[in-house]
């Protein structure tokens, strides 16, 4: 006789549009084994999530089927709270889990490039620099995504000035909010508390980078801007092995220890097969505001030094910029403006294209 056990693991193996299974949502109520007949219930939370669920249910009852000693299954579609139901619930959205094996193409089938900003440490000035970027290729005619996947520190919600979590698409698929005109998207929206913490292995950072690509409803883009997590860890290596990225760039100071770390990331990018197409050095100097004076405080001349090793274009040289800053601080983005700081974006976008 097949055990409670047994079933539930099967069941836990369906996915649900927001990422989640029917057993860690608490779905399956009233489960009960005779011989080899098995009948349960799976409880949606309205009814119009219950008659979206019908592939969910015969997808059950084919899995539950195979197990050995069942001899027929039962299962029904419920709704809680059927006759109190808002007239639209809210989306029940959720991001982590494995990955799914059987997904080999992650990649949002309306955008035509996907270009990762990297960088080989952190605190180098990375995802000021993807949300620019973003924004100045927007305001030079395209269509523009950004994915925050740096999990363990996103910073896009803020930079972005994005605030709650995102909506449901007609598909089921989580709808991303926008901002200054991009489509956005981090683990960061997901999120109860901003100061809640990401304590993930590996096998759930990729996941969640497969329910980010492939769950969310990006729509027809230009260009997806990919802010990276630092170092060369499995976020990058899901990216690359499931062929994802058209194109890198690498963000570096002058500083010769952020250099060092740089140099890996180019070389891991070499090894996924994946073009680093120009490398940028931020907080290349300040400018005092009293007298102009230039300072190299990190430095000077590595980073222009390592594109022409490599052969490919020094992108931009961004001073160290106190409006940049309280831009990212507020949610504003500095290129948005048409200040100076805008214009070296402005100058960064085209050179890219």
């Amino acid at each position: 006789m097949p055990t409670e056990k047994a079933i539930m693991a099967e069941l836990g193996r369906l996915q649900l549009p927001d990422g989640d299974n029917p057993v860690s949502a608490d779905m399956i109520r009233a489960l009960t084994i005779e011989g080899g007949k098995v009948r349960f219930v799976i409880e949606a939370a309205s009814p119009e999530d219950a008659a979206r669920m019908e592939p969910i249910r015969a997808a059950a009852v084919e899995l539950v089927g195979k197990l050995d000693g069942v001899e027929s299954v039962s299962a029904v579609l419920t709704a809680h709270g059927a006759q109190s139901a808002p007239a639209k619930a809210p989306p029940k959205l959720s991001i982590g889990g494995h990955p799914d094996p059987k997904r080999k193409d992650i990649r949002p089938p309306g955008v035509k490039r996907i270009i990762a900003v990297g960088s080989g440490k952190g605190g180098v000035g990375k995802s000021t620099v993807s949300a620019n970027l973003a924004v100045a290729l927007s305001r030079g005619g395209q269509q523009v995504g950004l994915l925050d996947a740096d999990f363990y520190g996103p910073s896009q919600p803020r930079m972005m000035g994005i605030n709650g979590r995102p909506g449901q698409a007609p598909d089921g698929r989580i709808a991303p909010p926008q901002a200054h005109g991009i489509t956005i998207m981090s683990l960061g929206l997901m999120l109860n508390d901003a100061r809640q913490a990401v304590v993930w292995r590996g096998p759930m950072l990729m996941g969640a980078v497969q329910q980010l690509l492939g769950d969310v409803d990006w729509g027809e883009l230009d260009t997806l801007v990919i802010d990276l997590p630092p170092g060369t860890g499995d976020v990058q290596l899901t990216l690359g092995q499931h062929k994802v990225l058209d194109a890198a760039v690498i963000v570096s100071t002058p500083q010769d220890v952020a250099l060092i770390d740089a140099r890996k990331a180019i070389d891991m990018f070499e090894k996924l097969k994946v073009p680093v197409v120009g490398l940028i050095e931020n907080m290349s100097l300040y400018i005092c505001p009293e007298c102009g004076h230039e300072a190299h405080v990190f430095g000077h001349g590595g980073v222009a030094a390592e594109a022409e090793s490599m052969g490919v274009p020094l992108l931009a040289q961004l001073p160290i910029d106190l409006e940049t800053r309280l831009g990212g601080d507020e949610g504003t983005p500095v290129a948005v403006t048409d200040g100076k700081a805008a214009g070296l974006y402005a100058e960064l976008a085209r050179k890219l294209m």
